[in-house]
C-alpha cells in the first residue's frame, strides 16, 4: 500500500511540470493557456523560440539570467532588463534576431545606472498597482498581460482579445499615479498568424 501511494506521488510530481508550461515565462506570469488565443502551435511554436533564446542569452554572460528578461508573443521577441553598457544591448538584440522564427525583436533594455532604493520601491509599487488594475476590470483578461517598470514608465506586453480591451488597459494603466510613460506591445488577436478555431 505503502508503495502504491509513494508511485502516485511521484508520478503526479512528475506529470504536473509537465502542465502549464506555456502559462508562465521567464516574466514570472506569462499568458494563461486557457485564455491564450494563440493555437497551440504558435503557442508551441513561442516556448521553444523564447527557451532557445533564454538559454543563448544566458550562455552570453551567466549574469543575463537575473537582469535580462525575454518573451515571445507570435514569433514577436520582447526584451527587457538592465545592462552595463549599450555595446551588450545591442548584442543582445543581434542574438534576439538571429533566433530562428523571429519575426520582430523591440529591445526596451536600459542601461545600468547607479542602485536607487526609492526610484525601485516605486517600480514595485506601479507594477502591483497596474497588475491589481487589470485584475479587477472585467473586461480585460489580466493574464494575458506581462508588467514591467522602469523609471515610473510601464512597460505592458500582451495580447488583447478585441480593440476595446486594448483600450481598457490603456485606460487602466492612464489612471495609475506617478506613472511618466507607457510603453505597449499589445497584440490583438487579428493581428496573430495563427488564432485558435
Amino acid at each position: 500500500m505503502k508503495i502504491r501511494f509513494y508511485l502516485l506521488i511521484i508520478s503526479l510530481l512528475i506529470f504536473s511540470g509537465c502542465v502549464g508550461v506555456s502559462s508562465k515565462g521567464i516574466f514570472g506570469t506569462g499568458v494563461s493557456v486557457a485564455f491564450d488565443p494563440r493555437s497551440v502551435g504558435t503557442q508551441i511554436d513561442d516556448s521553444i523560440m523564447q527557451k532557445n533564446l533564454s538559454a543563448r542569452i544566458v550562455l552570453l554572460n551567466k549574469d543575463y539570467f537575473i537582469s535580462v528578461k525575454s518573451k515571445v508573443l507570435d514569433g514577436r521577441i520582447f526584451l527587457t532588463g538592465k545592462v552595463d553598457n549599450p555595446e551588450e544591448k545591442l548584442k543582445l538584440t543581434k542574438l534576439a534576431w538571429e533566433t530562428k522564427g523571429a519575426r520582430s525583436v523591440r529591445n526596451d533594455i536600459k542601461i545600468k545606472e547607479e542602485f536607487n532604493f526609492k526610484q525601485s520601491a516605486k517600480d514595485i509599487l506601479i507594477t502591483s498597482q497596474m497588475r491589481t488594475a487589470l485584475i479587477f476590470n472585467r473586461k480585460i483578461k489580466a493574464t494575458n498581460y506581462q508588467i514591467d517598470t522602469y523609471k515610473k514608465k510601464i512597460y505592458l506586453y500582451g495580447i488583447a482579445l478585441n480593440s476595446d480591451e486594448k483600450k481598457e488597459v490603456l485606460k487602466e494603466a492612464k489612471e495609475i499615479l506617478d506613472v511618466e510613460g507607457i510603453i505597449t506591445s499589445i497584440l490583438l488577436v487579428d493581428d496573430l498568424r495563427i488564432q485558435k478555431n
